[in-house]
């Protein structure tokens, strides 16, 4: 019976999969059906694994598992951790929580502040990514620290000026934190008066703190 199979979630992490937990990993290996981006059904799909793209049409993605959970467990990887910004939501609403397990991952959020050295429990987290945080959420407070993800719009250049506009001051640092966890992982500490100034990075993650 499908109430039977689950969908099982597993967060990847940041991108190296030296940062996926042992279990994820292990159920990845041992799925039947994989579901997961096309980066990474390449760095972990293998031979004998039915797979399924996420791409723009959730609709088909969400089709596909519906029809394969009534036959075996499905495994859906998503980037970072899944209850931070993912497919996850998607699944919430197509099908009952009792039928989704989720083995966590490392977000690229949490992995940013670790490769700072800086706790993150006071922290306000928003996101740029395909939207705009509210107003009161990125509002400048003396010791306020942010956590912010970023597309291609929002970036390290246009976000600094979007800061400064909500009363941050120039002087105020803002570390650029990009390809993270990959070799060619870079950290740029600067302000966000600087900032404006710089190349624009995209896809990144902002600490200002």
């Amino acid at each position: 019976m499908e109430a039977q199979n689950k969908i099982v979630v597993v967060g990847i992490g940041p991108g190296n999969p030296d940062y996926i937990v042992p279990k994820g990993l292990k159920a990845i290996e041992q799925a039947k059906f994989l579901v997961g981006g096309r980066r990474a059904l390449n760095q972990f799909a293998t031979d004998g694994q039915e797979t399924c793209p996420i791409t723009a049409d959730i609709q088909g993605v969400m089709d596909f598992i519906r029809a394969r959970v009534k036959l075996d467990n499905v495994v859906a990887m998503v980037s970072g951790d899944p209850g931070y910004y993912s497919l996850l939501d998607a699944l919430r609403r197509d099908f009952p929580a009792k039928q989704i397990t989720v083995i966590p991952g490392i977000s690229a959020m949490q992995y940013a502040f670790a490769r700072l050295a800086l706790p993150w429990h006071d922290a306000t987290l928003a996101s740029f990514h395909g939207r705009t945080p509210a107003a009161q959420d990125i509002a400048y407070k003396q010791g306020k620290i942010l956590g912010l993800l970023t597309d291609s719009k929002y970036n390290s250049q246009t976000i600094a000026e979007i800061l400064l506009q909500a009363g941050w001051p120039q002087t105020q640092t803002m570390h650029i934190c990009s390809r993270l966890s990959y070799d060619d992982e870079k950290v740029v500490t600067t302000t966000l008066g600087e900032a404006i100034n710089l190349p624009a990075v995209t896809h990144c993650i902002l600490i200002i703190a």
